[in-house]
């Protein structure tokens, strides 16, 4: 895996997340360099979720650290790792479904006061997602699947991350929605945002990524470039279907 001597924006080293008893995460290692999109592989009950939940700050690790811009984030609340420049799009999407999409979208814009830059980026959003700008008054809850997906993308964008985590954001989409939101992803990362990508599509994940993880109950058990995991017998056989 060629990272040309770069330091990574994101590195998490021997991290171990419960849940009460469960131990969910058992010494998970991996790094995203800038730039990159990283996707994480793996079964349903694997870690994908733990380990966005253990960098976000919503699921403190009680052994292990991660560092973000080489500074330690382990510990520090969920609404300061935002400040930092981690933002996520959420498993589910998760939007305010009575707010409108404008409102939606400004709550991804909540802890920033530089209004000539929100605007600013209201206006990215907008144009990486036209049909929110159609929307744009409509109730989040009153959209399509796909419109709603693009909405929570949309959201974490205007915290101007510099790392984006995304959580099965095809899922239950409508294949043409799929493509679309992956084509985004493409954009948002040649825009210079760097992404961590959990997907149970995995053919899809692997075709965008650079680089990726394979988690087995709360274990890595492969990591390599995506192009070498799409050829791996055991990604095939467990993750792209083939017999």
């Amino acid at each position: 895996m060629s990272t040309n001597g770069r330091t990574p924006i994101l590195q998490l080293t021997d991290v171990h997340t419960y849940y009460g008893a469960i131990h969910a995460l058992k010494g998970i290692s991996l790094e995203v360099y800038e730039g990159e999109i990283v996707t994480l592989l793996g079964a349903n009950g694997a870690g994908k979720s733990t380990t966005l939940r253990s960098i976000n700050g919503l699921n403190r690790p009680r052994q292990g650290s991660i560092r973000f811009e080489g500074r330690d984030i382990t510990t520090v609340a969920a609404h300061q790792i935002v400040k930092r420049g981690i933002a996520q799009s959420p498993e589910g999407r998760r939007l305010f479904p009575r707010m409108t999409v404008v409102e939606n979208l400004e709550m991804g814009a909540f802890q920033r006061n530089d209004r000539p830059g929100i605007r600013e980026d209201m206006d990215r959003v907008f144009e990486l997602f036209p049909r929110l700008q159609e929307r744009r008054d409509q109730k989040a809850g009153t959209m399509s699947g796909g419109e709603q997906q693009m909405c929570a993308i949309g959201r974490a964008l205007m915290a101007r991350p510099k790392l984006l985590l995304l959580d099965e954001p095809s899922l239950g989409l409508a294949p043409i929605f799929v493509e679309r939101i992956f084509e985004i992803i493409h954009q948002i990362n040649e825009q210079g945002t760097s992404i961590l990508l959990v997907e149970q599509n995995a053919l899809m994940a692997l075709d965008a990524a650079h680089r990726g993880y394979v988690l087995e109950t709360g274990h890595i058990v492969l990591a390599d470039d995506a192009k070498a995991l799409k050829t791996n017998e055991q990604v095939r056989k467990t993750y792209l279907g083939e017999t």
